[in-house]
């Protein structure tokens, strides 16, 4: 058993980021009333260093500064000092990194911020080092610095901190009475072009190093391609994907994508692996496949599902959180290979596999290899004469036995919570990976894992939700994002299913997401519910960001529940607040990728496709493998009048009717699978 010469607070907590630093010298608290209360008792600003498990940077400034005693010593004697994990508080985080981006003009992790005792933040930065360098003040005189001018200055430092405050809470009120422009193909083609004209044309993706996937961006450009014809969409769209997945970004062996590029060419990742780009990029990679039937696609989309089943889902049916970009203290140490060793394991096989992968003597990042492409396989297979289906089998083989060899190694680091926000996102992907490839394993996923959240992550039967789950922790109450994304899992679980009661469910969270979150002008969410008491101010997030914003999600969720549910104030509310958007999102197209889908949705409308036979589920089943992206779907084996789609429409034995509607206005039913097809063809 390991003995540790300190433990500080943060022993009794359950965030795997937290524990990380239990034992650090530093006298860490978790954000709490304690802490709180101590802060002012004292008259001590509060150090608040915000992080989370799969940041490297995070590791090392624990090693650097808070595993030193000497600086720990300067920290517990100047400061309150509290380590959150930013996944578990993301409302804070959002505060404080809004707060050190207004100070500093950028942000990251570790994020480190003081704060009066009165929670108002007056100075900030990211990652210190433990010397001085390259023009930046080592942490030691940081926190010396920082305590000088709060005992002396006091009186100063309070109204730099008010007028911060003030600031941020400008920022995040709207002027809800500028008018939105209207919106029109003329706005969907304008940020499709936005989106081409930032786009690497060479490596795919949006601009230069770092490369972020930007998934709803690339999803955007497939769906303008779907209504425009728009082709400079789809082959941006395309190369962007195809370069990802021929990237060091992904994992070769196991399935699934890191965090991001630090290259331009997607050669060379920061290794940490989340959930949430993970589900995000099945989504995407699905919606491709149904557009081009490239079996590529399928291929990362399986075996991107099989890394989340193999490393990061609980036995109960919960999805974890992320794997560490480090392991044994080194970055992608657990990844990458020497070709002496790829040599010993391959055998006669390396060298067209070292081709393939970009492997040499002399390594391709840091000494070592990365495993990347980059040419395609079939590139590769027509300069050295070989069968592009021979080449596939060998490299089939020498991926499994690389594998094989890398589980013996020492895995990263293991961030077992289960969010929700997180884990409705891959549920939503595993629903339309399982409309598109009808595989059933995707389906049992899915339900396991809703049946994992309404067991852990619904605090009673009065639909309030939570935002964590760990075996024992003390719950977060959910955010807006937890609510928006589980309500767009149930309408995704209830179209797959064919199960109505999902639709009930998600009306019912609508309603209490509604009831704690809406702003003061019924339009937009807060982030924090409405008997939340521990934040300096309620944030409505806007911009989409690594994952989609909550109030872009509720706009989708507003209008599809609408059509379901006959519920016209909730389609009024949706449509104003994509409108209100439109004042940005054409000029900031990244910044605003998730509303820009929305924008299709009020400009080319919302299908709604009824289905009307006795084996209306199989028939369901088809439509969902085409690629139709704006659309609700609903079938019945008889008439059902209780349903508004369903309302006046019969059936009588042995008959299938296909309705394709808008605004509850439909065309002649069609009486077959092809009939519907030709017709919706015709209708777009």
């Amino acid at each position: 058993m390991t003995q540790h010469k300190y433990t500080n607070n943060l022993i009794n907590e359950t965030s795997p980021y937290l524990l990380q630093h239990a034992h650090n010298p530093v006298n860490w608290y978790a954000w709490g009333e304690e802490a709180l209360k101590k802060a002012k008792e004292e008259n001590k600003p509060v150090l608040v260093s915000i992080g989370y498990s799969a940041c490297h940077w995070c590791h090392v400034m624990e090693r650097e500064s808070f595993e030193d005693e000497a600086t720990a010593q300067i920290m517990n004697e100047n400061f309150i000092n509290i380590k959150i994990d930013r996944e578990e508080r993301p409302d804070i985080d959002h505060i404080y990194m809004d707060a050190v981006q207004a100070l500093t003009g950028s942000g990251g992790w570790p994020l480190n911020v003081f704060l009066t005792p009165g929670l108002m933040p007056f100075y900030g930065g990211t990652y210190f080092p433990p010397k001085p360098m390259m023009n930046r003040n080592s942490w030691q005189q940081v926190l010396l610095a920082i305590s000088k001018a709060y005992n002396e200055r006091s009186g100063d430092i309070t109204k730099q901190a008010e007028t911060l405050t003030q600031h941020l809470q400008k920022a995040n009120s709207l002027d809800l009475n500028n008018a939105a422009p209207p919106i029109g193909k003329t706005t969907t083609n304008a940020i499709a072009e936005n989106l081409i004209k930032v786009a690497d044309g060479e490596w795919g993706g949006f601009g230069q190093a770092p490369k972020f996937p930007q998934t709803f961006s690339i999803l955007f450009l497939l769906r303008d391609y779907f209504f425009s014809g728009n082709e400079r969409s789809l082959k941006t769209a395309l190369l962007s994907l195809d370069k990802m997945m021929m990237g060091g970004i992904y994992d070769h062996l196991g399935g699934g994508f890191c965090r991001y590029s630090t290259d331009r060419r997607w050669q060379i990742p920061h290794f940490e692996k989340m959930l949430y780009d993970n589900a995000l990029l099945i989504d995407v990679y699905t919606e491709a496949y149904q557009v081009t039937k490239n079996n590529a696609y399928a291929k990362v989309v399986a075996e991107t599902i099989g890394f989340v089943e193999t490393e990061l889902t609980d036995p109960e049916g919960g999805f974890y959180s992320a794997l560490d970009a480090d392991s044994e203290g080194v970055e992608g140490k657990y990844y990458v290979w020497n070709k002496q060793e790829i040599d010993e394991l391959l055998g006669e096989d390396s060298e067209i596999f070292c081709q393939v992968f970009n492997i040499s003597e002399t390594g391709n990042w840091e000494d070592a290899n990365i495993l990347w492409q980059p040419e395609t396989p079939e590139a590769v297979a027509a300069s050295l004469g070989i069968n592009k289906e021979k080449l596939a089998f060998l490299l089939e083989n020498a991926k499994g036995t690389l594998l094989k060899a890398r589980q013996k190694r020492v895995k990263p680091g293991l961030d077992n919570k289960v969010l929700l926000s997180w884990n409705a996102l891959m549920l939503t992907a595993l629903c339309k990976a399982y409309a598109a490839f009808g595989n059933e394993a995707y389906l049992n996923l899915a339900q396991n894992n809703i049946a994992f959240i309404e067991k852990y992550l619904f605090h009673s039967s009065d639909s309030v939700l939570l935002h964590s789950w760990n075996k024992t922790a003390n719950p977060q109450p959910a955010f807006a994002d937890d609510y928006a994304a589980l309500i767009k899992a149930y309408i995704l679980l209830a179209q797959v299913t064919a199960n109505n009661d999902y639709l009930l469910k998600a009306k019912t969270l609508c309603e209490k997401c509604i009831e704690l979150f809406s702003d003061r002008d019924n339009r937009f969410f807060y982030f924090t519910p409405v008997n939340q008491k521990d934040v300096l101010l309620r944030k409505i997030e806007l911009y989409d960001g690594a994952t989609p914003s909550g109030n872009a999600l509720m706009a989708e969720n507003l209008l599809k529940l609408s059509v379901y549910f006959d519920l016209p104030e909730w389609r009024k509310r949706s449509e104003d607040m994509i409108l209100y958007i439109g004042n940005f999102a054409g000029k900031y197209p990244v910044s605003f990728a998730r509303w820009n889908l929305n924008m299709l949705l009020l400009v080319y409308g919302l299908k709604e496709i009824v289905v009307m036979a006795e084996g209306y589920t199989t028939l369901v089943k088809k439509i969902l493998r085409e690629h139709i992206p704006l659309k609700v779907i609903q079938g019945a084996g008889q008439p059902d009048e209780e349903w508004p789609l369903l309302k006046g429409k019969v059936i009588l034995p042995n008959q299938t009717k296909i309705y394709i509607c808008e605004d509850y206005n439909c065309l002649q039913p069609a009486g077959s699978f092809e009939e519907f097809k030709n017709q919706l063809i015709k209708d777009l």
